[in-house]
This record gives structure tokens, sequence and C-alpha cells, in this order.
């Protein structure tokens, strides 16, 4: 930029003094001439460096993601070339999914089996609940016939009592050859009816006893083995959903394994380094890359030094030149500065931090956000170029730093190799 300025200063001088002869060559003048460029170039550059920073380091940076295999197999097709853009979505190659597909079959028809298996239980479990009810039922039914056998004692009791009094008042009459005889044993034959049937109802009642006597925890033996029926039915069934749950989480992931045996382009962008072709086998680890995908978005970062961005704000006017494109200006602004640098950063260790490193070149990253007008512009990844910056002060400088910029752009056009002779 200072042989820019001086060649333009160069020829006004010879255009004045020389050519056109409007102010004499004397030896003040001459002092003059010489003093004045050094002096105006300092002050200039001082400002401009202040209020309209620039910088030769800018870089675009693309996203780039390396493609591999999420299963292992061996590959089917390749419909992707070598560098070439693709879209989102684009197969970028197949892995034969037979063995894939089986498993997904079979785990198909396993979560039908488990399926059936859980009907199969719950229908188990719905009989012992319907047993249970009719367990219940039949305690109440206990109680009923409890109190029925009591009172069928009680009523013998009071008809045998009656019966055992018509004996003696009979056998007293036949004593006294006033009574029948035929009475007589009428009675006796009651009382041993009724003896009979008194025996036949203590004999119930001891039975139903027993059977309501008969409790585990507190429940009748039946209806605790009907509950135990039903505690291991509902295990049955828990089990039963359980392994449905397993077998339906390996079916999702053999399914998400089938469907990686597709593998598609994450976004839009070019491939590069595509050396997979039909034939080949891939083994399904994250470290082994079969190709290589760079996305269309882009950043750009431009490099300053740490006194150069104390009047650099977010949302500054930022234009751009690139290598690739001598002549042009991308406009953009400032997203943010990164204040940060690996040199910043000493790592958790057992050692003291050193301090005799060689001192970092103290630059930062401007992250730089390129205008609506320029976003159709393809930056190629890696690509190099200057850059400036235009604060809210002095706007005046900012005109010969646009100059000084756009010059430098169209140099670009000059293209210097140096020749390489082949001798023998």
């Amino acid at each position: 930029m200072e042989i820019i300025l001086l060649g333009i200063y160069a020829f006004f001088v010879w255009l004045i003094f020389i050519k056109l002869k409007l102010l004499p060559w004397t030896t003040p003048w001459k002092v003059g001439v010489a003093i004045f460029p050094v002096v105006a170039i300092a002050c200039l550059l001082l400002l401009l460096n202040i209020f309209a920073p620039t910088t030769s380091d800018v870089r675009v940076v693309n996203y780039v993601v390396p493609i591999v295999s999420q299963v292992r197999g061996r590959v089917i097709e390749v419909p992707v070339e070598n560098n070439r853009p693709v879209k989102k979505g684009d197969v970028l190659f197949r892995i034969d999914p037979t063995p894939y597909q089986n498993e997904v079959h079979s785990l198909e028809a396993k979560l039908d089996a488990d399926h059936a298996k859980v009907g199969a239980d719950r229908q188990r479990l719905s009989e012992a609940q319907a047993k249970l009810a009719d367990a219940q039922s039949s305690e109440r039914e206990l109680h009923e016939q409890l109190n029925q056998t009591v009172g069928d004692i009680g009523r013998v009791n009071a008809s045998l009592e009656l019966a055992r009094k018509r004996v003696g008042q009979n056998t007293e009459l036949v004593s006294a050859g006033a009574g029948n005889r035929f009475d007589l044993e009428q009675a006796q034959t009651n009382v041993a009816e009724y003896t009979a049937q008194l025996s036949g109802a203590r004999a119930a009642e001891q039975q139903v006893r027993a059977k309501l006597d008969g409790r585990v925890h507190g429940d009748l033996a039946t209806v605790a083995q009907v509950k135990a029926q039903i505690a291991t039915a509902q295990a049955n069934v828990q089990e039963s959903e359980a392994q449905v749950a397993t077998t339906r989480a390996q079916l999702e992931t053999a399914k998400w394994d089938l469907s990686q045996t597709t593998v598609l382009a994450p976004g839009n962008g070019t491939m590069v380094n595509v050396m997979l072709r039909p034939g080949f086998f891939v083994a399904g680890m994250p470290f082994n890359e079969v190709m290589t995908f760079i996305d269309n978005e882009y950043q750009i970062f431009a490099l300053f030094g740490q006194n150069e961005l104390h009047q650099v704000e977010k949302g500054n006017e930022v234009e751009v030149t690139l290598d690739t494109y001598p002549g042009r200006v991308i406009k953009g602004h400032v997203d943010s500065i990164i204040w940060a640098q690996g040199q910043g950063q000493i790592e958790a260790s057992g050692d003291l931090p050193k301090t005799t490193f060689v001192p970092p070149p103290g630059r930062f990253p401007v992250k730089v956000v390129v205008d609506e007008r320029d976003k159709g512009v393809f930056l190629a990844a890696g690509a190099r170029g200057a850059a400036a910056i235009y604060t809210e002060h002095l706007a005046l400088v900012h005109i010969i730093r646009k100059v000084l910029l756009r010059v430098a752009s169209y140099l670009d056009f000059i293209i210097i190799k140096h020749s390489i002779h082949i001798g023998h």
C-alpha cells in the first residue's frame, strides 16, 4: 500500500515540477518534496490503521463432514462422483441390505409371537380374576350355610326336647294303662329321627366352620389359592410385556440399521475424496472415512492485530477481496470478534505453567458475514484474500482505504511465476 501511495505521489511531483513546471525545482522544494510524503504517509497510515484497519490474511472456511458408514457390509452402489455437487438427501452409496432386512423380518415375527403370548397371559389373568370373584362369593355362601345350620340345630333341638317330653308322658300313661302304646312308639321314633337330624346338622356345622377357619393371611384357602394364581398371571403378563418392549426396541434398532445401508448427503455441497467403489467392504467405524462432504455454507475470518480492533464494533462495514476474484469487492459486516487464542489456554496438569515460550503473534479473528447482495457468490474453501473494516469514525479516510483496497484487488490480475529450466 505504501508503494502505491508513493507511486501516486511521485506521479504528481513529476507532473507538477518536471512535466508542467508549475513550480521551480529548487533545493527548498526538493527538501519539502522529500519530507512531506514521509510525514503525510505516516499520519495517513496511522489514521487508516485505527479507523479503517486492513489485513491481508482473510480465510474462507467451509464445514467439512467426513462421511462414514454407521453399519458394516459390502458396498453395492456408489452413484456419486468425485468433485461433483450434491443436494441434501442425494444417495452417496448403498450397502447390501440383505442381512439387515432378514434381521427386521425375524424381529417382526418375534414381536408377533410376543404379542400372542401377552394375549394368552392376559386371558389367563382374566380367568383367574373371574375365579377370585367366585371364590369370594363362596365365602359368603359358607357364612349363609353356617347361619342356616345353626338355625337348623336350634329347631332340631327344640323338636327333640318336645319329642322326649312326649316319650316321657306316653310312658307314664302306658304304665298306668291309660295310654296307647302306638303313641309311645311314635314318640320314641320321633326322638330317634330328631337325634339323627341333630347329629347331621352339627356335622354340617363343623364342616362349614372348618372351611371358614382354614385361612391363609386372612383369606380362605380357596381365595388365597386363586390370589396366588392371579399374582403368577400378573407376573407373567409383566414379563411378556417387558419382552414385547425389548423386542420392539430391537426391531427399531434393526430398522434404523437397515435405513443406514443407504447413506445420504447431509446437505447441499460438494463431494471430494470419493474413492469408494462397489465391492468395497465398510466396517461401520467412526474413524473409517470413505469420502468427504464440503458444505456450501461457509464462514469468513479476517485476522487482525490486537491494537487494530479497539475501534471495531459489531455491524461495522467490511469489504473483502479474494485472490480467486481479482478486481471484485465482496460486501459484508462484522459479526463478532473472537477474543480467544490457543496461546491463552493452559492445559490442566501436574506441571507448573511454562513462561519461556515464544511470544504469540497476537492476532485475533474477526468473523465476517456477507451481505445479501453477494450471498450467491461462490467462495472456495480455503480461499485467501484481504479485507478492510470501516469503523464509525473519520469516514474521510475510508475513501482512501476503499481506493487502495480496489487497486490492490486489481493487481491480483498480475500473475508472476518463476520460470523452471530443466537441463541435462
